[in-house]
């Protein structure tokens, strides 16, 4: 099923060249990738995706909202990768690291269910592996131009002043400052003219009565040539999700983190003949023997606070169903 990097590079591009519509699938270690043209997916119940309305199923859920019973990690664990991090930090060895955990979780819903009744601009069920409805673009190729949106900020609207506060927040500010910085040099590797078209934007998302604010930014320059192919995955890991400087933070998170990310935090498009369209794989459930795990986390700095992370980490844990 998966691909050696080799074998994707060249389907990869020979679909793309012969103007063929696939999806692809690039996990966080970019050790396991997936193509397949979308004829393949036509009466495949297996691979079911939405991004942005581009879809191979009209089946949708509307109304009821999906519970999840949440089992996290304990602050004591959590702390012990923190305090790693954070010595890591003051090192200066990294400026920012997104710092991630598996919650264990307990649902009704299978991940069919999921996949139908979540909300999302891109979300996918592959097989009975993991379910994901993600908010966050990657990339977007279309005539020779690339663009990006990094999302970096986070906080649950509680009051009209709940804007202000994110926007006025120096941790959220230099989280979002360094990663629009890391995304803008990784474009500069495979593009041209590269510039931030649009800084910290604001976008809602709602989920059992709230209203989650993020904030992004959009990126884009006018792209190289060369393979397609090999330039986006030359852009592994998405910065949003690892952090600066991307090399050695991604070295530190392998000593931080419990276990391996595996396609959580990796990337999911689509081409459909005329634009590649691809997303970071977050907002992530994966079924592990008869248990589901739904993967979070968050932005990590020198100024960060062992509970507020903590309880970020927890309330990124939903559905968002209406």
């Amino acid at each position: 099923m998966f691909l050696s990097k080799d074998r994707f590079i060249d389907l990869f591009d020979e679909f793309y060249k012969s103007l063929t519509p696939f999806i692809f699938l690039v996990d966080f270690d970019v050790q396991n990738l997936f193509i397949a043209p979308l004829s393949d997916l036509e009466n495949n119940d297996g691979i079911l995706f939405d991004f942005k309305g581009y879809t191979n199923t009209n089946k949708s859920v509307d109304g009821d909202m999906i519970s999840l019973k949440r089992y996290p990690v304990p602050l004591d664990l959590y702390r012990k990768s923190f305090d790693l991090v954070q010595k890591d930090l003051h090192y200066g060895d990294s400026y920012l690291l997104n710092l991630t955990f598996p919650t264990k979780i307990e649902t009704d819903a299978s991940l069919l269910d999921i996949f139908q009744g979540s909300k999302a601009l891109y979300k996918m069920k592959f097989y009975d592996e993991f379910v994901f409805f993600s908010p966050e673009q990657f990339v977007c190729i279309k005539d020779g131009k690339i663009s990006t949106h990094p999302m970096k900020g986070t906080k649950v609207k509680v009051s009209e002043s709940s804007v202000y506060e994110l926007l006025n927040d120096d941790k959220e500010l230099a989280e979002h400052i360094t990663i629009v910085d890391l995304m803008r040099n990784d474009l500069s590797m495979v593009a041209k003219n590269v510039k931030v078209e649009r800084f910290r934007y604001l976008s809602y998302i709602k989920s059992y009565g709230k209203t989650i604010i993020q904030t992004s930014s959009e990126i884009s320059g006018e792209l190289t040539d060369g393979s397609v192919a090999e330039k986006l995955l030359s852009l592994l890991p998405a910065g949003s999700i690892s952090g600066a400087p991307k090399r050695k933070t991604v070295e530190i998170i392998k000593r931080a983190e419990i276990d391996n990310r595996g396609f959580y935090t990796g990337i999911a498009g689509v081409f459909d003949g005329v634009k590649i369209d691809s997303c970071v794989v977050i907002r992530y459930i994966e079924k592990k023997g008869d248990s589901l795990f739904y993967r979070s986390g968050g932005g990590i700095t020198v100024y960060s606070k062992l509970e507020d992370e903590y309880r970020e980490m927890i309330e990124k844990i939903y559905v968002p169903c209406v």
